[in-house]
């Protein structure tokens, strides 16, 4: 399975949460409230990289279709590529890391748009092709060596070791939380980890699990639910639409563009989700120019609307009536409107928004006041600036904060 880490970008982080005594059941566990940190965050970086960074071609599933599947473009590519004999084991020793930096990433998630930064681990509770799952698997999942010989002491030692403030759980699709003791697990992180006052964790810790247990729901990768949820929730996406690993066989219109990250991130926190955006770094440790690019992108939109996102709430309607390029969220009184492409003459519609005599709009990286007024029926029309600095006229989305309205 993939092997990587997640790190959250928070502008500002909230304490801890004392934490009642939980018991392994998910009617005790699914009650425990998130951190507050979590929510507060909106925006993370995804890290996939591991051995499968080595043969760098397909996805991060390259092992499995590979041996699993026996597709024959993987054959194909090993037989051209790798001796006869090779087996998966061999790329390990190319996994140099050579160049990995760290603190080079940290400062570029950091650009990517975060004050603070809060580290997570990926884990993946199954292996394709270990014996002890295999044996498990073949009695019906009736027995647990795989799990008390491998997965539990890993995922303790992981937490124990590294003290992580989230823990984003995968593989768990073949077998129930009866096999994997996910329910101990988390009963034991809630109430005795070092990290059991912040600790955040997702829904995949059994085959029924994904959008009904655990702590935030992810549902399904590039989840996109379409309304507001009662539960909180998050996206993730990948910068390469193909593969969540780094694969040297990627093309320039298989990435995300700067423009389909913003409106995703912007639909994502609208409808109150958490946006997790994927890179996956070459097997020496560099993240290629393009994905820094993008990366970067993403921090200069949030250095100038940062404001809109970051701590904010779902407002009481998420989009306009009309049209999908403008969305709301919402800090106290606040209300921001982020829309996605500038409207004809310069002239913002909002049908959702009532106005009060003491409205006042501003633009978020404008300086000073925006002019406004009602409409007939509802809304208003707000005039944005004619001839903006090109800085903000050319980036990928703005927002206007409204106060005073209802």
């Amino acid at each position: 399975m993939a092997a990587g880490g997640v790190l959250w970008l928070a502008a500002a982080l909230g304490p801890g949460l004392a934490a009642p005594r939980y018991s392994p059941d998910w009617a005790s566990l699914d009650a425990r409230p998130l951190p507050a940190w979590f929510d507060q965050a909106k925006v993370g970086v995804f890290v996939h990289w591991g051995v499968f960074s080595v043969p760098a071609w397909g996805s991060e599933w390259f092992w499995w279709h590979w041996q699993g599947e026996h597709r024959a473009d993987y054959e194909r590519f090993m037989q051209q590529r790798f001796p006869p004999a090779a087996s998966y084991a061999d790329f390990a020793p190319h996994f140099t890391a050579y160049d990995f930096q760290p603190h080079e990433w940290a400062r570029l998630f950091q650009r990517a748009g975060a004050s603070n930064i809060r580290y997570g681990l990926y884990h993946s509770l199954l292996e394709w092709f270990n014996p002890l799952y295999l044996s498990d698997k073949e009695s019906g999942f009736k027995t647990q060596n795989f799990v008390l010989k491998k997965t539990m002491p890993e995922l303790y030692d992981l937490v124990l070791k590294y003290k992580p403030d989230l823990i984003w759980s995968d593989g768990d699709w073949e077998a129930p939380d009866s096999y994997w003791n996910s329910t101990s697990f988390l009963a034991w992180l809630y109430n005795n980890s070092p990290v059991k006052d912040t600790v955040v964790v997702n829904d995949r810790w059994c085959n029924n699990c994904s959008c009904h247990h655990g702590g935030f729901y992810n549902c399904a990768d590039k989840y996109k639910p379409g309304t507001l949820l009662a539960h909180k929730w998050e996206m993730c996406s990948s910068i390469d639409k193909i593969s969540w690993g780094y694969r040297s066989n990627m093309h320039i219109d298989e990435l995300m563009d700067v423009a389909s990250i913003i409106e995703e991130l912007v639909q994502t926190v609208s409808f109150g989700g958490n946006y997790l955006l994927n890179v996956g770094p070459t097997k020496e440790g560099v993240i290629v120019p393009i994905f820094q690019e993008r990366l970067l992108a993403l921090g200069r939109w949030l250095d100038t609307n940062g404001e809109a996102i970051y701590e904010s709430k779902p407002w009481r309607v998420q989009m306009e009536n009309s049209t999908d390029t403008v969305w709301y969220t919402s800090k106290g009184a606040v209300v921001y409107a982020i829309f996605l492409t500038w409207p004809q003459n310069s002239v913002l519609q909002l049908s959702v928004p009532t106005p009060s005599p003491a409205t006042q709009v501003t633009m978020l990286g404008f300086a000073g006041t925006l002019q406004w007024q009602q409409p007939p029926g509802e809304g208003l029309l707000v005039t944005l600036p004619d001839a903006p600095p090109s800085p903000v006229r050319s980036q990928p989305g703005w927002a206007v904060r409204l106060e005073g309205v209802k």
